[in-house]
């Protein structure tokens, strides 16, 4: 892997945590429960590895169509594992933020977002930003919105949830579709396919990952 060809700004789509936890033959809560302690290795790594931003895609704003039992889960359990790890918080060396609409979280679930963002938004150099509640369909209609007429690219990217372009789109667990996920930032960018499940994939699988970018000839329309 080349160190100086690193993407700076790379998003994956979390998938897999139910087909991961089947294949064990434990419960798909068990495998989201894998999946959330999986992310902040992932970070770790990235971190380490030179990337400079990782957006992941945590939950939609289609997720909510998903059995009542299992969005209760996902709406509760980053609370409980939030309070049984509240010290290390403040061991956090990175700049974490949430995307996504707020107005249909718990009360209780804002304030985790809240200190999370608090405790981490002075720290530098890496920023692992969560897409929870996202859409892309709704991120660009609210930025329409708030964009001043004529509506141009400048103004339209000034009221992005994530305004930096994507170089490296993973998704894990064998999918090959977007869901809309950050539908104007990955115009240009390079996107990589993996069979592993979220909650198994892992540096190793990070580094292929970079690895394949980095054989990819990126000319943005252009030529070279």
């Amino acid at each position: 892997m080349n160190g100086k060809q690193i993407p700076s700004h790379v998003a994956i789509i979390l998938d897999g945590n139910g087909r991961w936890a089947k294949k064990y033959g434990r419960p798909r809560s068990y495998g989201h429960y894998m999946g959330g302690r999986n992310l902040f290795k992932v970070a770790k790594s990235a971190q380490k590895l030179g990337v400079k931003k990782l957006t992941v895609y945590a939950f939609s704003t289609e997720n909510w169509k998903r059995p009542e039992d299992e969005v209760n889960y996902l709406m509760t359990k980053p609370i409980e594992m939030f309070h049984e790890n509240r010290e290390r918080i403040s061991e956090i060396d990175y700049k974490v933020t949430f995307v996504g609409r707020r107005d249909r979280f718990s009360k209780e679930l804002l304030e985790v977002i809240d200190i999370i963002e608090a405790e981490t938004k002075d720290h530098k150099g890496f920023e692992l930003t969560i897409a929870a509640d996202y859409g892309s369909y709704d991120e660009l209609i609210t930025a329409a919105n708030l964009s001043e007429k004529p509506i141009t690219k400048a103004s339209l990217e000034a009221h992005l949830m994530v305004k930096e372009p994507v170089d490296l789109l993973i998704r894990t667990s064998g999918e090959q579709r977007l869901s809309n996920f950050l539908l104007w930032q990955v115009s240009y960018a390079e996107f990589y396919f993996t069979k592993v499940h979220w909650p198994a994939f892992n540096e190793k699988e990070l580094k292929k990952a970079i690895l394949s970018y980095q054989k990819r000839n990126r000319r943005f329309g252009g030529l070279k």
